[in-house]
């Protein structure tokens, strides 16, 4: 991770990982999955944010997410529990990597998809991607791209297929309105 990021509402402060400020609704079948690499994940993070609980509230129930119910991930610092905090990124993320296993159905799906996420009838931008200064950055890969095998990982084949076609499209009208 090179890339820096500021929130631009707030003066062009910089804050790298700023995606990661809130914490995240996390499916709890990723808890479970979260909570079985515990020894992983927790040799990654400040002691403080291993000791602590890392899961918030209680189970919602919501039709959106693989189970059918989630929990929220604590907040440490500026930032989710997860954040490792004596290096950028994900304590997640970084401890599948050194630990060569897949991150899928572990590391959140709602933060492998950021800044997409989804809806029972559309995936959207998040609320606060235009926040982030990278929303702006014209030498950056389309959302879609970022996102793209994530998307095929959740939603299936069919539906990069579809969205293949219309980045597609997009990109052929585009040049032809550019002449």
């Amino acid at each position: 991770m090179t890339h820096e990021c500021s929130l631009v509402r707030h003066g062009d402060r910089r804050m790298l990982d700023a995606c990661c400020q809130y914490g995240a609704d996390v499916d709890v079948g990723e808890r479970d999955r979260i909570e079985a690499r515990a020894g992983e994940i927790e040799r990654l993070l400040v002691p403080d944010a291993a000791a602590q609980p890392w899961f918030i509230g209680p189970e919602r129930e919501d039709p959106d997410f693989p189970s059918g119910r989630h929990v929220r991930t604590a907040r440490f610092g500026d930032g989710c529990v997860f954040l490792a905090h004596d290096r950028r990124g994900c304590a997640i993320h970084r401890a599948a990597i050194e630990g060569s296993w897949d991150m899928r159905g572990t590391k959140p799906h709602v933060c492998r998809l950021f800044p997409l996420s989804y809806d029972s009838e559309a995936i959207v931008l998040s609320d606060d991607y235009a926040d982030y200064s990278c929303a702006y950055d014209p030498d950056a890969p389309t959302v879609y791209q970022v996102g793209r095998d994530t998307l095929g990982d959740i939603f299936g084949a069919p539906l990069v297929a579809a969205m293949d076609e219309a980045e597609e499209a997009v990109r052929e009208t585009s040049l032809v309105a550019l002449g």
